[in-house]
């Protein structure tokens, strides 16, 4: 396997994963809406759980910083930040970093 073919397939991995966060943050954002809807979400779905314990330890930090009153930025800012991080990683995959 060659150096670039290797490059390569770690930028498909790297950015599926980047990619998995950030839907799974797009859920938890969408499921914060349903309530509104009148639409109950069960806190205990596995599903549920799941979106948590893969977005929590970014949100959570995020969110101390990012609320502002009752308005919660921390997916804005998780998307931006993951965006960045992602970027930089596949930089240094590529060595233009």
């Amino acid at each position: 396997m060659t150096n670039s073919a290797m490059a390569s397939g770690l930028l498909t991995i790297i950015n599926l994963v980047f990619q998995f966060v950030s839907l799974a943050i797009l859920a938890r954002v969408i499921l914060t809406w349903l309530p509104m809807a009148g639409i109950r979400v069960d806190p205990y779905n596995p599903i549920i759980r799941l979106l948590h314990q893969i977005t929590e330890p970014l949100l959570g930090p995020l969110r101390r910083l990012t609320t502002f009153g009752m308005v919660d930025f921390s997916p804005i800012a998780a998307l931006i930040l993951l965006e960045i991080v992602r970027r930089m990683v596949q930089g240094v995959v590529v060595g233009t970093f």
